[in-house]
């Protein structure tokens, strides 16, 4: 009774206002608002080390992966005959396997579409597991461990060169390069600083270097006088440390403290922008040198020149490291969203196993494990406190 009393009431408002509105023009009237069902909410997922010594790098790639989102949903794409709206959401990892796998477990139960992260191999591979057997796709813009895309997932895809190209790339140029007789080398003990260790090791014996020591810290330490002291005595011409910028910078320092002549040289950890703020004034010139997992060259410069310019616009700060990876790992599940016409998992993996795609980090396809084809490598130095490009090698 009460609902067929409301309907009249309202029924006379709209005659009485029809009545007095006769004579003039009606008002254009506006499109009218899609209905719920018309808009397809898509979540994708980004895990990376917010906080803890590396959260300079994972906020760095939650960003890229956030302006990934809000220009797909400026652009208004369509998956299937729907309008998608993107989600992004966040987790924070602490570059720690067991929060890895809690920050996985949270994004399974919430049903994401697709991953972009982790940031650091330790916390990507156990956390693989969890997206494998939810069936959800997982691109890593950044781990470099090649165990990642070797468990057969099929779901496992790598935006960036391994560690098999990366240490390799950078023993080769230690010994051909810098010329150095003899190596030592230190890892941290993760997934990617010791896997990174040992490829360069076996890469600069292969390239006829002596390794006079190899020694481990951990990825927290501070301190490291007990295991440069026992190196200083063995006079290596380049020690290689296998580890991130946080522990890389104030490593640095202690040698410069313990007067060491030796250039340290490294991965991608120690590729940043912030390692020239860690390492202070023991950076010098031409003393450190390091081989970036990525770069670009040819036409594909500008693309990636937009993008920085894009992300400094927003975020009014300069790329750290694999920002732009990030981005595009977002832009690449879409588009394999796009292409297969829904958003649900198995229905566009197969797109994304066959993608051809062109972004702010160039020409992406996939082999049959999940990695980058014709990945590339850029070697940097240091000079007058700013970072050096030496060359992209492929």
């Amino acid at each position: 009774m009460r609902i067929e009393l409301k309907l009249a009431v309202l029924a006379a408002a709209v005659a009485l206002v029809a009545c007095g509105k006769k004579e003039e023009t009606a008002a254009p009237v506006a499109p009218a608002a899609p209905a719920a069902g018309d808009v397809l909410v898509v979540k994708i997922g980004h895990v990376g080390a917010t906080s803890g010594a590396v959260a300079h790098l994972g906020k760095d790639n939650e960003n890229g992966a956030r302006l990934a989102i809000e220009e797909l949903n400026a652009a208004g794409v369509k998956i299937g005959n729907q309008t998608a709206r993107f989600e992004l959401m966040a987790e924070d990892d602490g570059a720690d396997p067991k929060q890895a796998t809690a920050a996985a477990q949270k994004l399974v139960d919430a049903n994401v579409n697709g991953v972009v992260g982790h940031l650091t191999s330790g916390a990507t591979l156990p956390a693989s597991v969890l997206y494998n057997e939810a069936g959800i796709p997982q691109i890593t813009p950044s781990s470099t461990n090649p165990k990642f895309t070797r468990q057969g997932f099929a779901g496992a895809f790598r935006l960036v060169a391994d560690d098999t190209q990366q240490g390799g790339a950078m023993g080769r140029y230690t010994v051909q390069s810098l010329q150095a007789k003899t190596v030592a080398v230190i890892d941290d003990r993760t997934a990617y600083g010791q896997g990174l260790a040992d490829e360069f090791e076996k890469a600069a014996k292969a390239a006829g270097a002596e390794v006079v020591g190899r020694e481990f810290t951990n990825d927290k330490a501070t301190d490291f006088n007990a295991i440069l002291t026992s190196l200083k005595a063995k006079k290596p011409d380049v020690i290689f440390y296998g580890g991130m910028d946080a522990v890389g910078g104030p490593m640095l320092r202690q040698m410069k403290s313990l007067g060491f002549t030796s250039k340290l040289v490294g991965g991608d950890g120690l590729c940043t922008a912030e390692m020239i703020t860690l390492s202070a004034d023991a950076l010098g010139d031409e003393r450190v040198f390091c081989v970036e997992a990525g770069g670009v060259d040819g036409d594909e410069v500008a693309a990636s020149e937009k993008f920085r310019a894009d992300f400094k616009a927003k975020f009014g700060v300069d790329v750290q490291a694999y920002a732009g990876y990030a981005y595009d790992g977002v832009k690449l599940l879409a588009a394999a969203m796009q292409a297969a016409g829904s958003a649900d998992p198995k229905q566009y993996l197969p797109a994304l196993k066959d993608i051809q795609y062109q972004g702010a980090s160039g020409k992406v396809t996939f082999d049959d494990k999940g990695d980058r084809q014709n990945a590339a490598l850029t070697l940097y130095s240091f000079k007058a406190g700013q970072r050096e490009k030496l060359a992209v090698i492929r």
